[in-house]
């Protein structure tokens, strides 16, 4: 009996310390859940921070109180501060004194929840850098904000002040080309119809020679203009079949007429040479480009061979010509031959070169389908070989056959130009080629004379610019009196207008001035006997 009742009191004591032992053990097992969790979510956040710490962008972590909380090696490499330097610091001493960029971003990115734009920055050196940052704000549970995520990337090389002196300079040149381009052609324009006039009434052989210089001199006045637009402002022309071998014998005369006599040009030509497809301007600015480079390498004279021939490149697997251009000047220096190529490279004095030569070249000739390779010994010389794309084949060159001239037969054609000479030439050339005209000095003057006269009006050629009103009111108001009217439209500014555009306009064709008579009736005729899904562009 003794025993069961020292049982009956020992039983709580049992009943507690079994208790106490679940305690226990259930206190060590979540002790142990938060011993592995506390472990798991550390080794989470350092395989995070070795992420970070991999990439290339700058990540660092601000509080709201604006000191840095998190700086990753990416930071390091780019604001030359260490993590343990720069923990804890101020973020303001990543911006001037006097800069607002900080507290604007700040404010925006706690009002908006994020952010991104440009930031001006230092770096530890005092350095100014340029970067592309983006801001995340980060809250509590109480989704009160807590701190800002910030991740920042520099911008590529901004250029520096001499390379943007030159690009506005060369904005400048286009503004100031496609300001003078339209009263150059519109006197061009006059003189080019005029010559071919006098070619079609005299049979004096002396006069046509004299006559042929002068068309081709104007001619060559505004490829000129065209030249300088495209260089300057990177107008794309149209590709048409190209005479190779008659586009050296150009570069050959300007050289030998204003080039140096010390300077001795000797060229090698084959008589059947391949023609190519490209931008007949284009392809002179490239020549002209490397031959002007020869010259100045031989600042005391010397040869220049320009040389060409039909080869076949079985690598390419193609038919090209190549077309070299070889100098006896001061040669390349090895070190810089890889960098002639890259814009605004020059080893020209100021004032003396854009560093834009080669950089163009080799852009049209890549736009070409071709390529250009380079043999320089300084010294001894430079030797360029450009290599085009051929056109051989019986297909390709259908277009070259030249298009018969034609004849109008008494259309009425209404001029509308507000240069009073292009009207009466334009007029005389027309009448030449069997058409009837009328003429309008303006917009408002071709509204009326179209109203009293367009039952008899086939075609209605006019000008873009013009004082008044323009050619693109004109077009709008003269298609309210008739849909169906057939517009060619002429512009002196060269750079042709979007074709989409100017079909949605309703115009029939485009023009460039200066044109050729033969392909103003040309164009006409092809306007009046054809109907076209898209415009007809003519340049000359």
């Amino acid at each position: 009996m003794e025993n069961v009742s020292v049982i009956h009191q020992l039983k709580p004591i049992f009943c507690l310390a079994a208790c106490g032992n679940v305690i226990f053990f259930t206190f060590f097992c979540c002790l142990w859940r938060y011993i592995i969790k506390h472990q798991q979510a550390e080794q989470k956040i350092s395989e995070q921070a070795a992420i970070l710490n991999v990439i290339n962008d700058a990540v660092l972590v601000s509080n709201l109180r604006y000191e840095i909380a998190f700086w990753n090696k990416g930071a390091e490499r780019l604001y030359g501060w260490k993590a343990e330097d720069i923990l804890g610091k101020d973020i303001g001493q990543l911006y001037q004194k006097n800069s607002t960029q900080l507290e604007i971003a700040l404010s925006k990115v706690i009002h908006q929840g994020e952010w991104e734009g440009e930031l001006h920055q230092l770096r530890k050196n005092g350095e100014e850098l340029i970067v592309f940052s983006r801001w995340v704000l980060l809250r509590d549970q109480q989704g009160q904000p807590k701190s800002i995520v910030m991740v920042n990337t520099l911008t590529p090389k901004q250029p520096l002040p001499a390379e943007l002196l030159r690009s506005q300079r060369l904005e400048s040149i286009g503004t100031l080309a496609s300001g003078i381009a339209h009263d150059l052609n519109n006197i061009l324009s006059p003189i080019l119809m005029a010559v071919q006039l006098l070619q079609m009434k005299t049979h004096d052989l002396q006069m046509q020679k004299v006559l042929n210089t002068l068309e081709n001199n104007v001619k060559r006045g505004a490829n000129l203009l065209k030249q300088v637009l495209s260089f300057a402002r990177g107008i794309e022309g149209k590709k048409t079949i190209v005479s190779v071998k008659q586009l050296v014998l150009e570069i050959e005369q300007i050289v030998q007429q204003t080039f140096p006599k010390s300077i001795t040009c000797q060229t090698n030509i084959p008589e059947n040479l391949w023609y190519v497809s490209g931008d007949i301007t284009q392809l002179h600015q490239v020549l002209m480009n490397l031959v002007i480079n020869a010259r100045d390498a031989m600042p005391h004279g010397g040869i220049l061979k320009i040389t060409a021939d039909n080869v076949v490149l079985s690598r390419q697997g193609g038919h090209y010509i190549s077309l070299s251009i070889e100098d006896t000047g001061l040669g390349i220096p090895a070190k810089i031959q890889k960098q002639i190529f890259e814009p605004f490279f020059s080893t020209k004095e100021v004032g003396k070169g854009t560093g834009l030569g080669l950089s163009t070249a080799l852009s049209i000739i890549d736009n070409h389908g071709g390529f250009i390779n380079v043999q320089s010994e300084e010294g001894k010389g430079t030797k360029f070989q450009v290599y085009l794309p051929a056109l051989v084949s019986h297909t390709q060159l259908g277009n070259c056959v030249e298009i018969p001239s034609v004849m109008g037969n008494k259309e009425l054609i209404l001029v509308v130009d507000d240069e009073a000479i292009i009207r009466e030439i334009t007029k005389s050339s027309l009448e030449a080629y069997n058409y009837q005209v009328l003429t309008a000095r303006d917009g408002k003057e071709a509204l009326s004379i179209y109203t009293k006269y367009q039952e008899q009006i086939s075609v209605v050629l006019l000008d873009m610019m013009m004082p008044s009103m323009d050619g693109a009111i004109a077009i709008r108001k003269l298609q309210k009196i008739n849909p169906q009217i057939k517009i060619i439209a002429m512009s002196g500014l060269l750079s042709e207008p979007d074709e989409s555009a100017i079909a949605n306009m309703g115009v029939k064709a485009f023009l460039s001035k200066p044109c050729t008579a033969q392909e103003l009736v040309q164009t006409i005729n092809k306007v009046n006997t054809h109907s076209y899904g898209q415009v007809l562009s003519v340049n000359l």
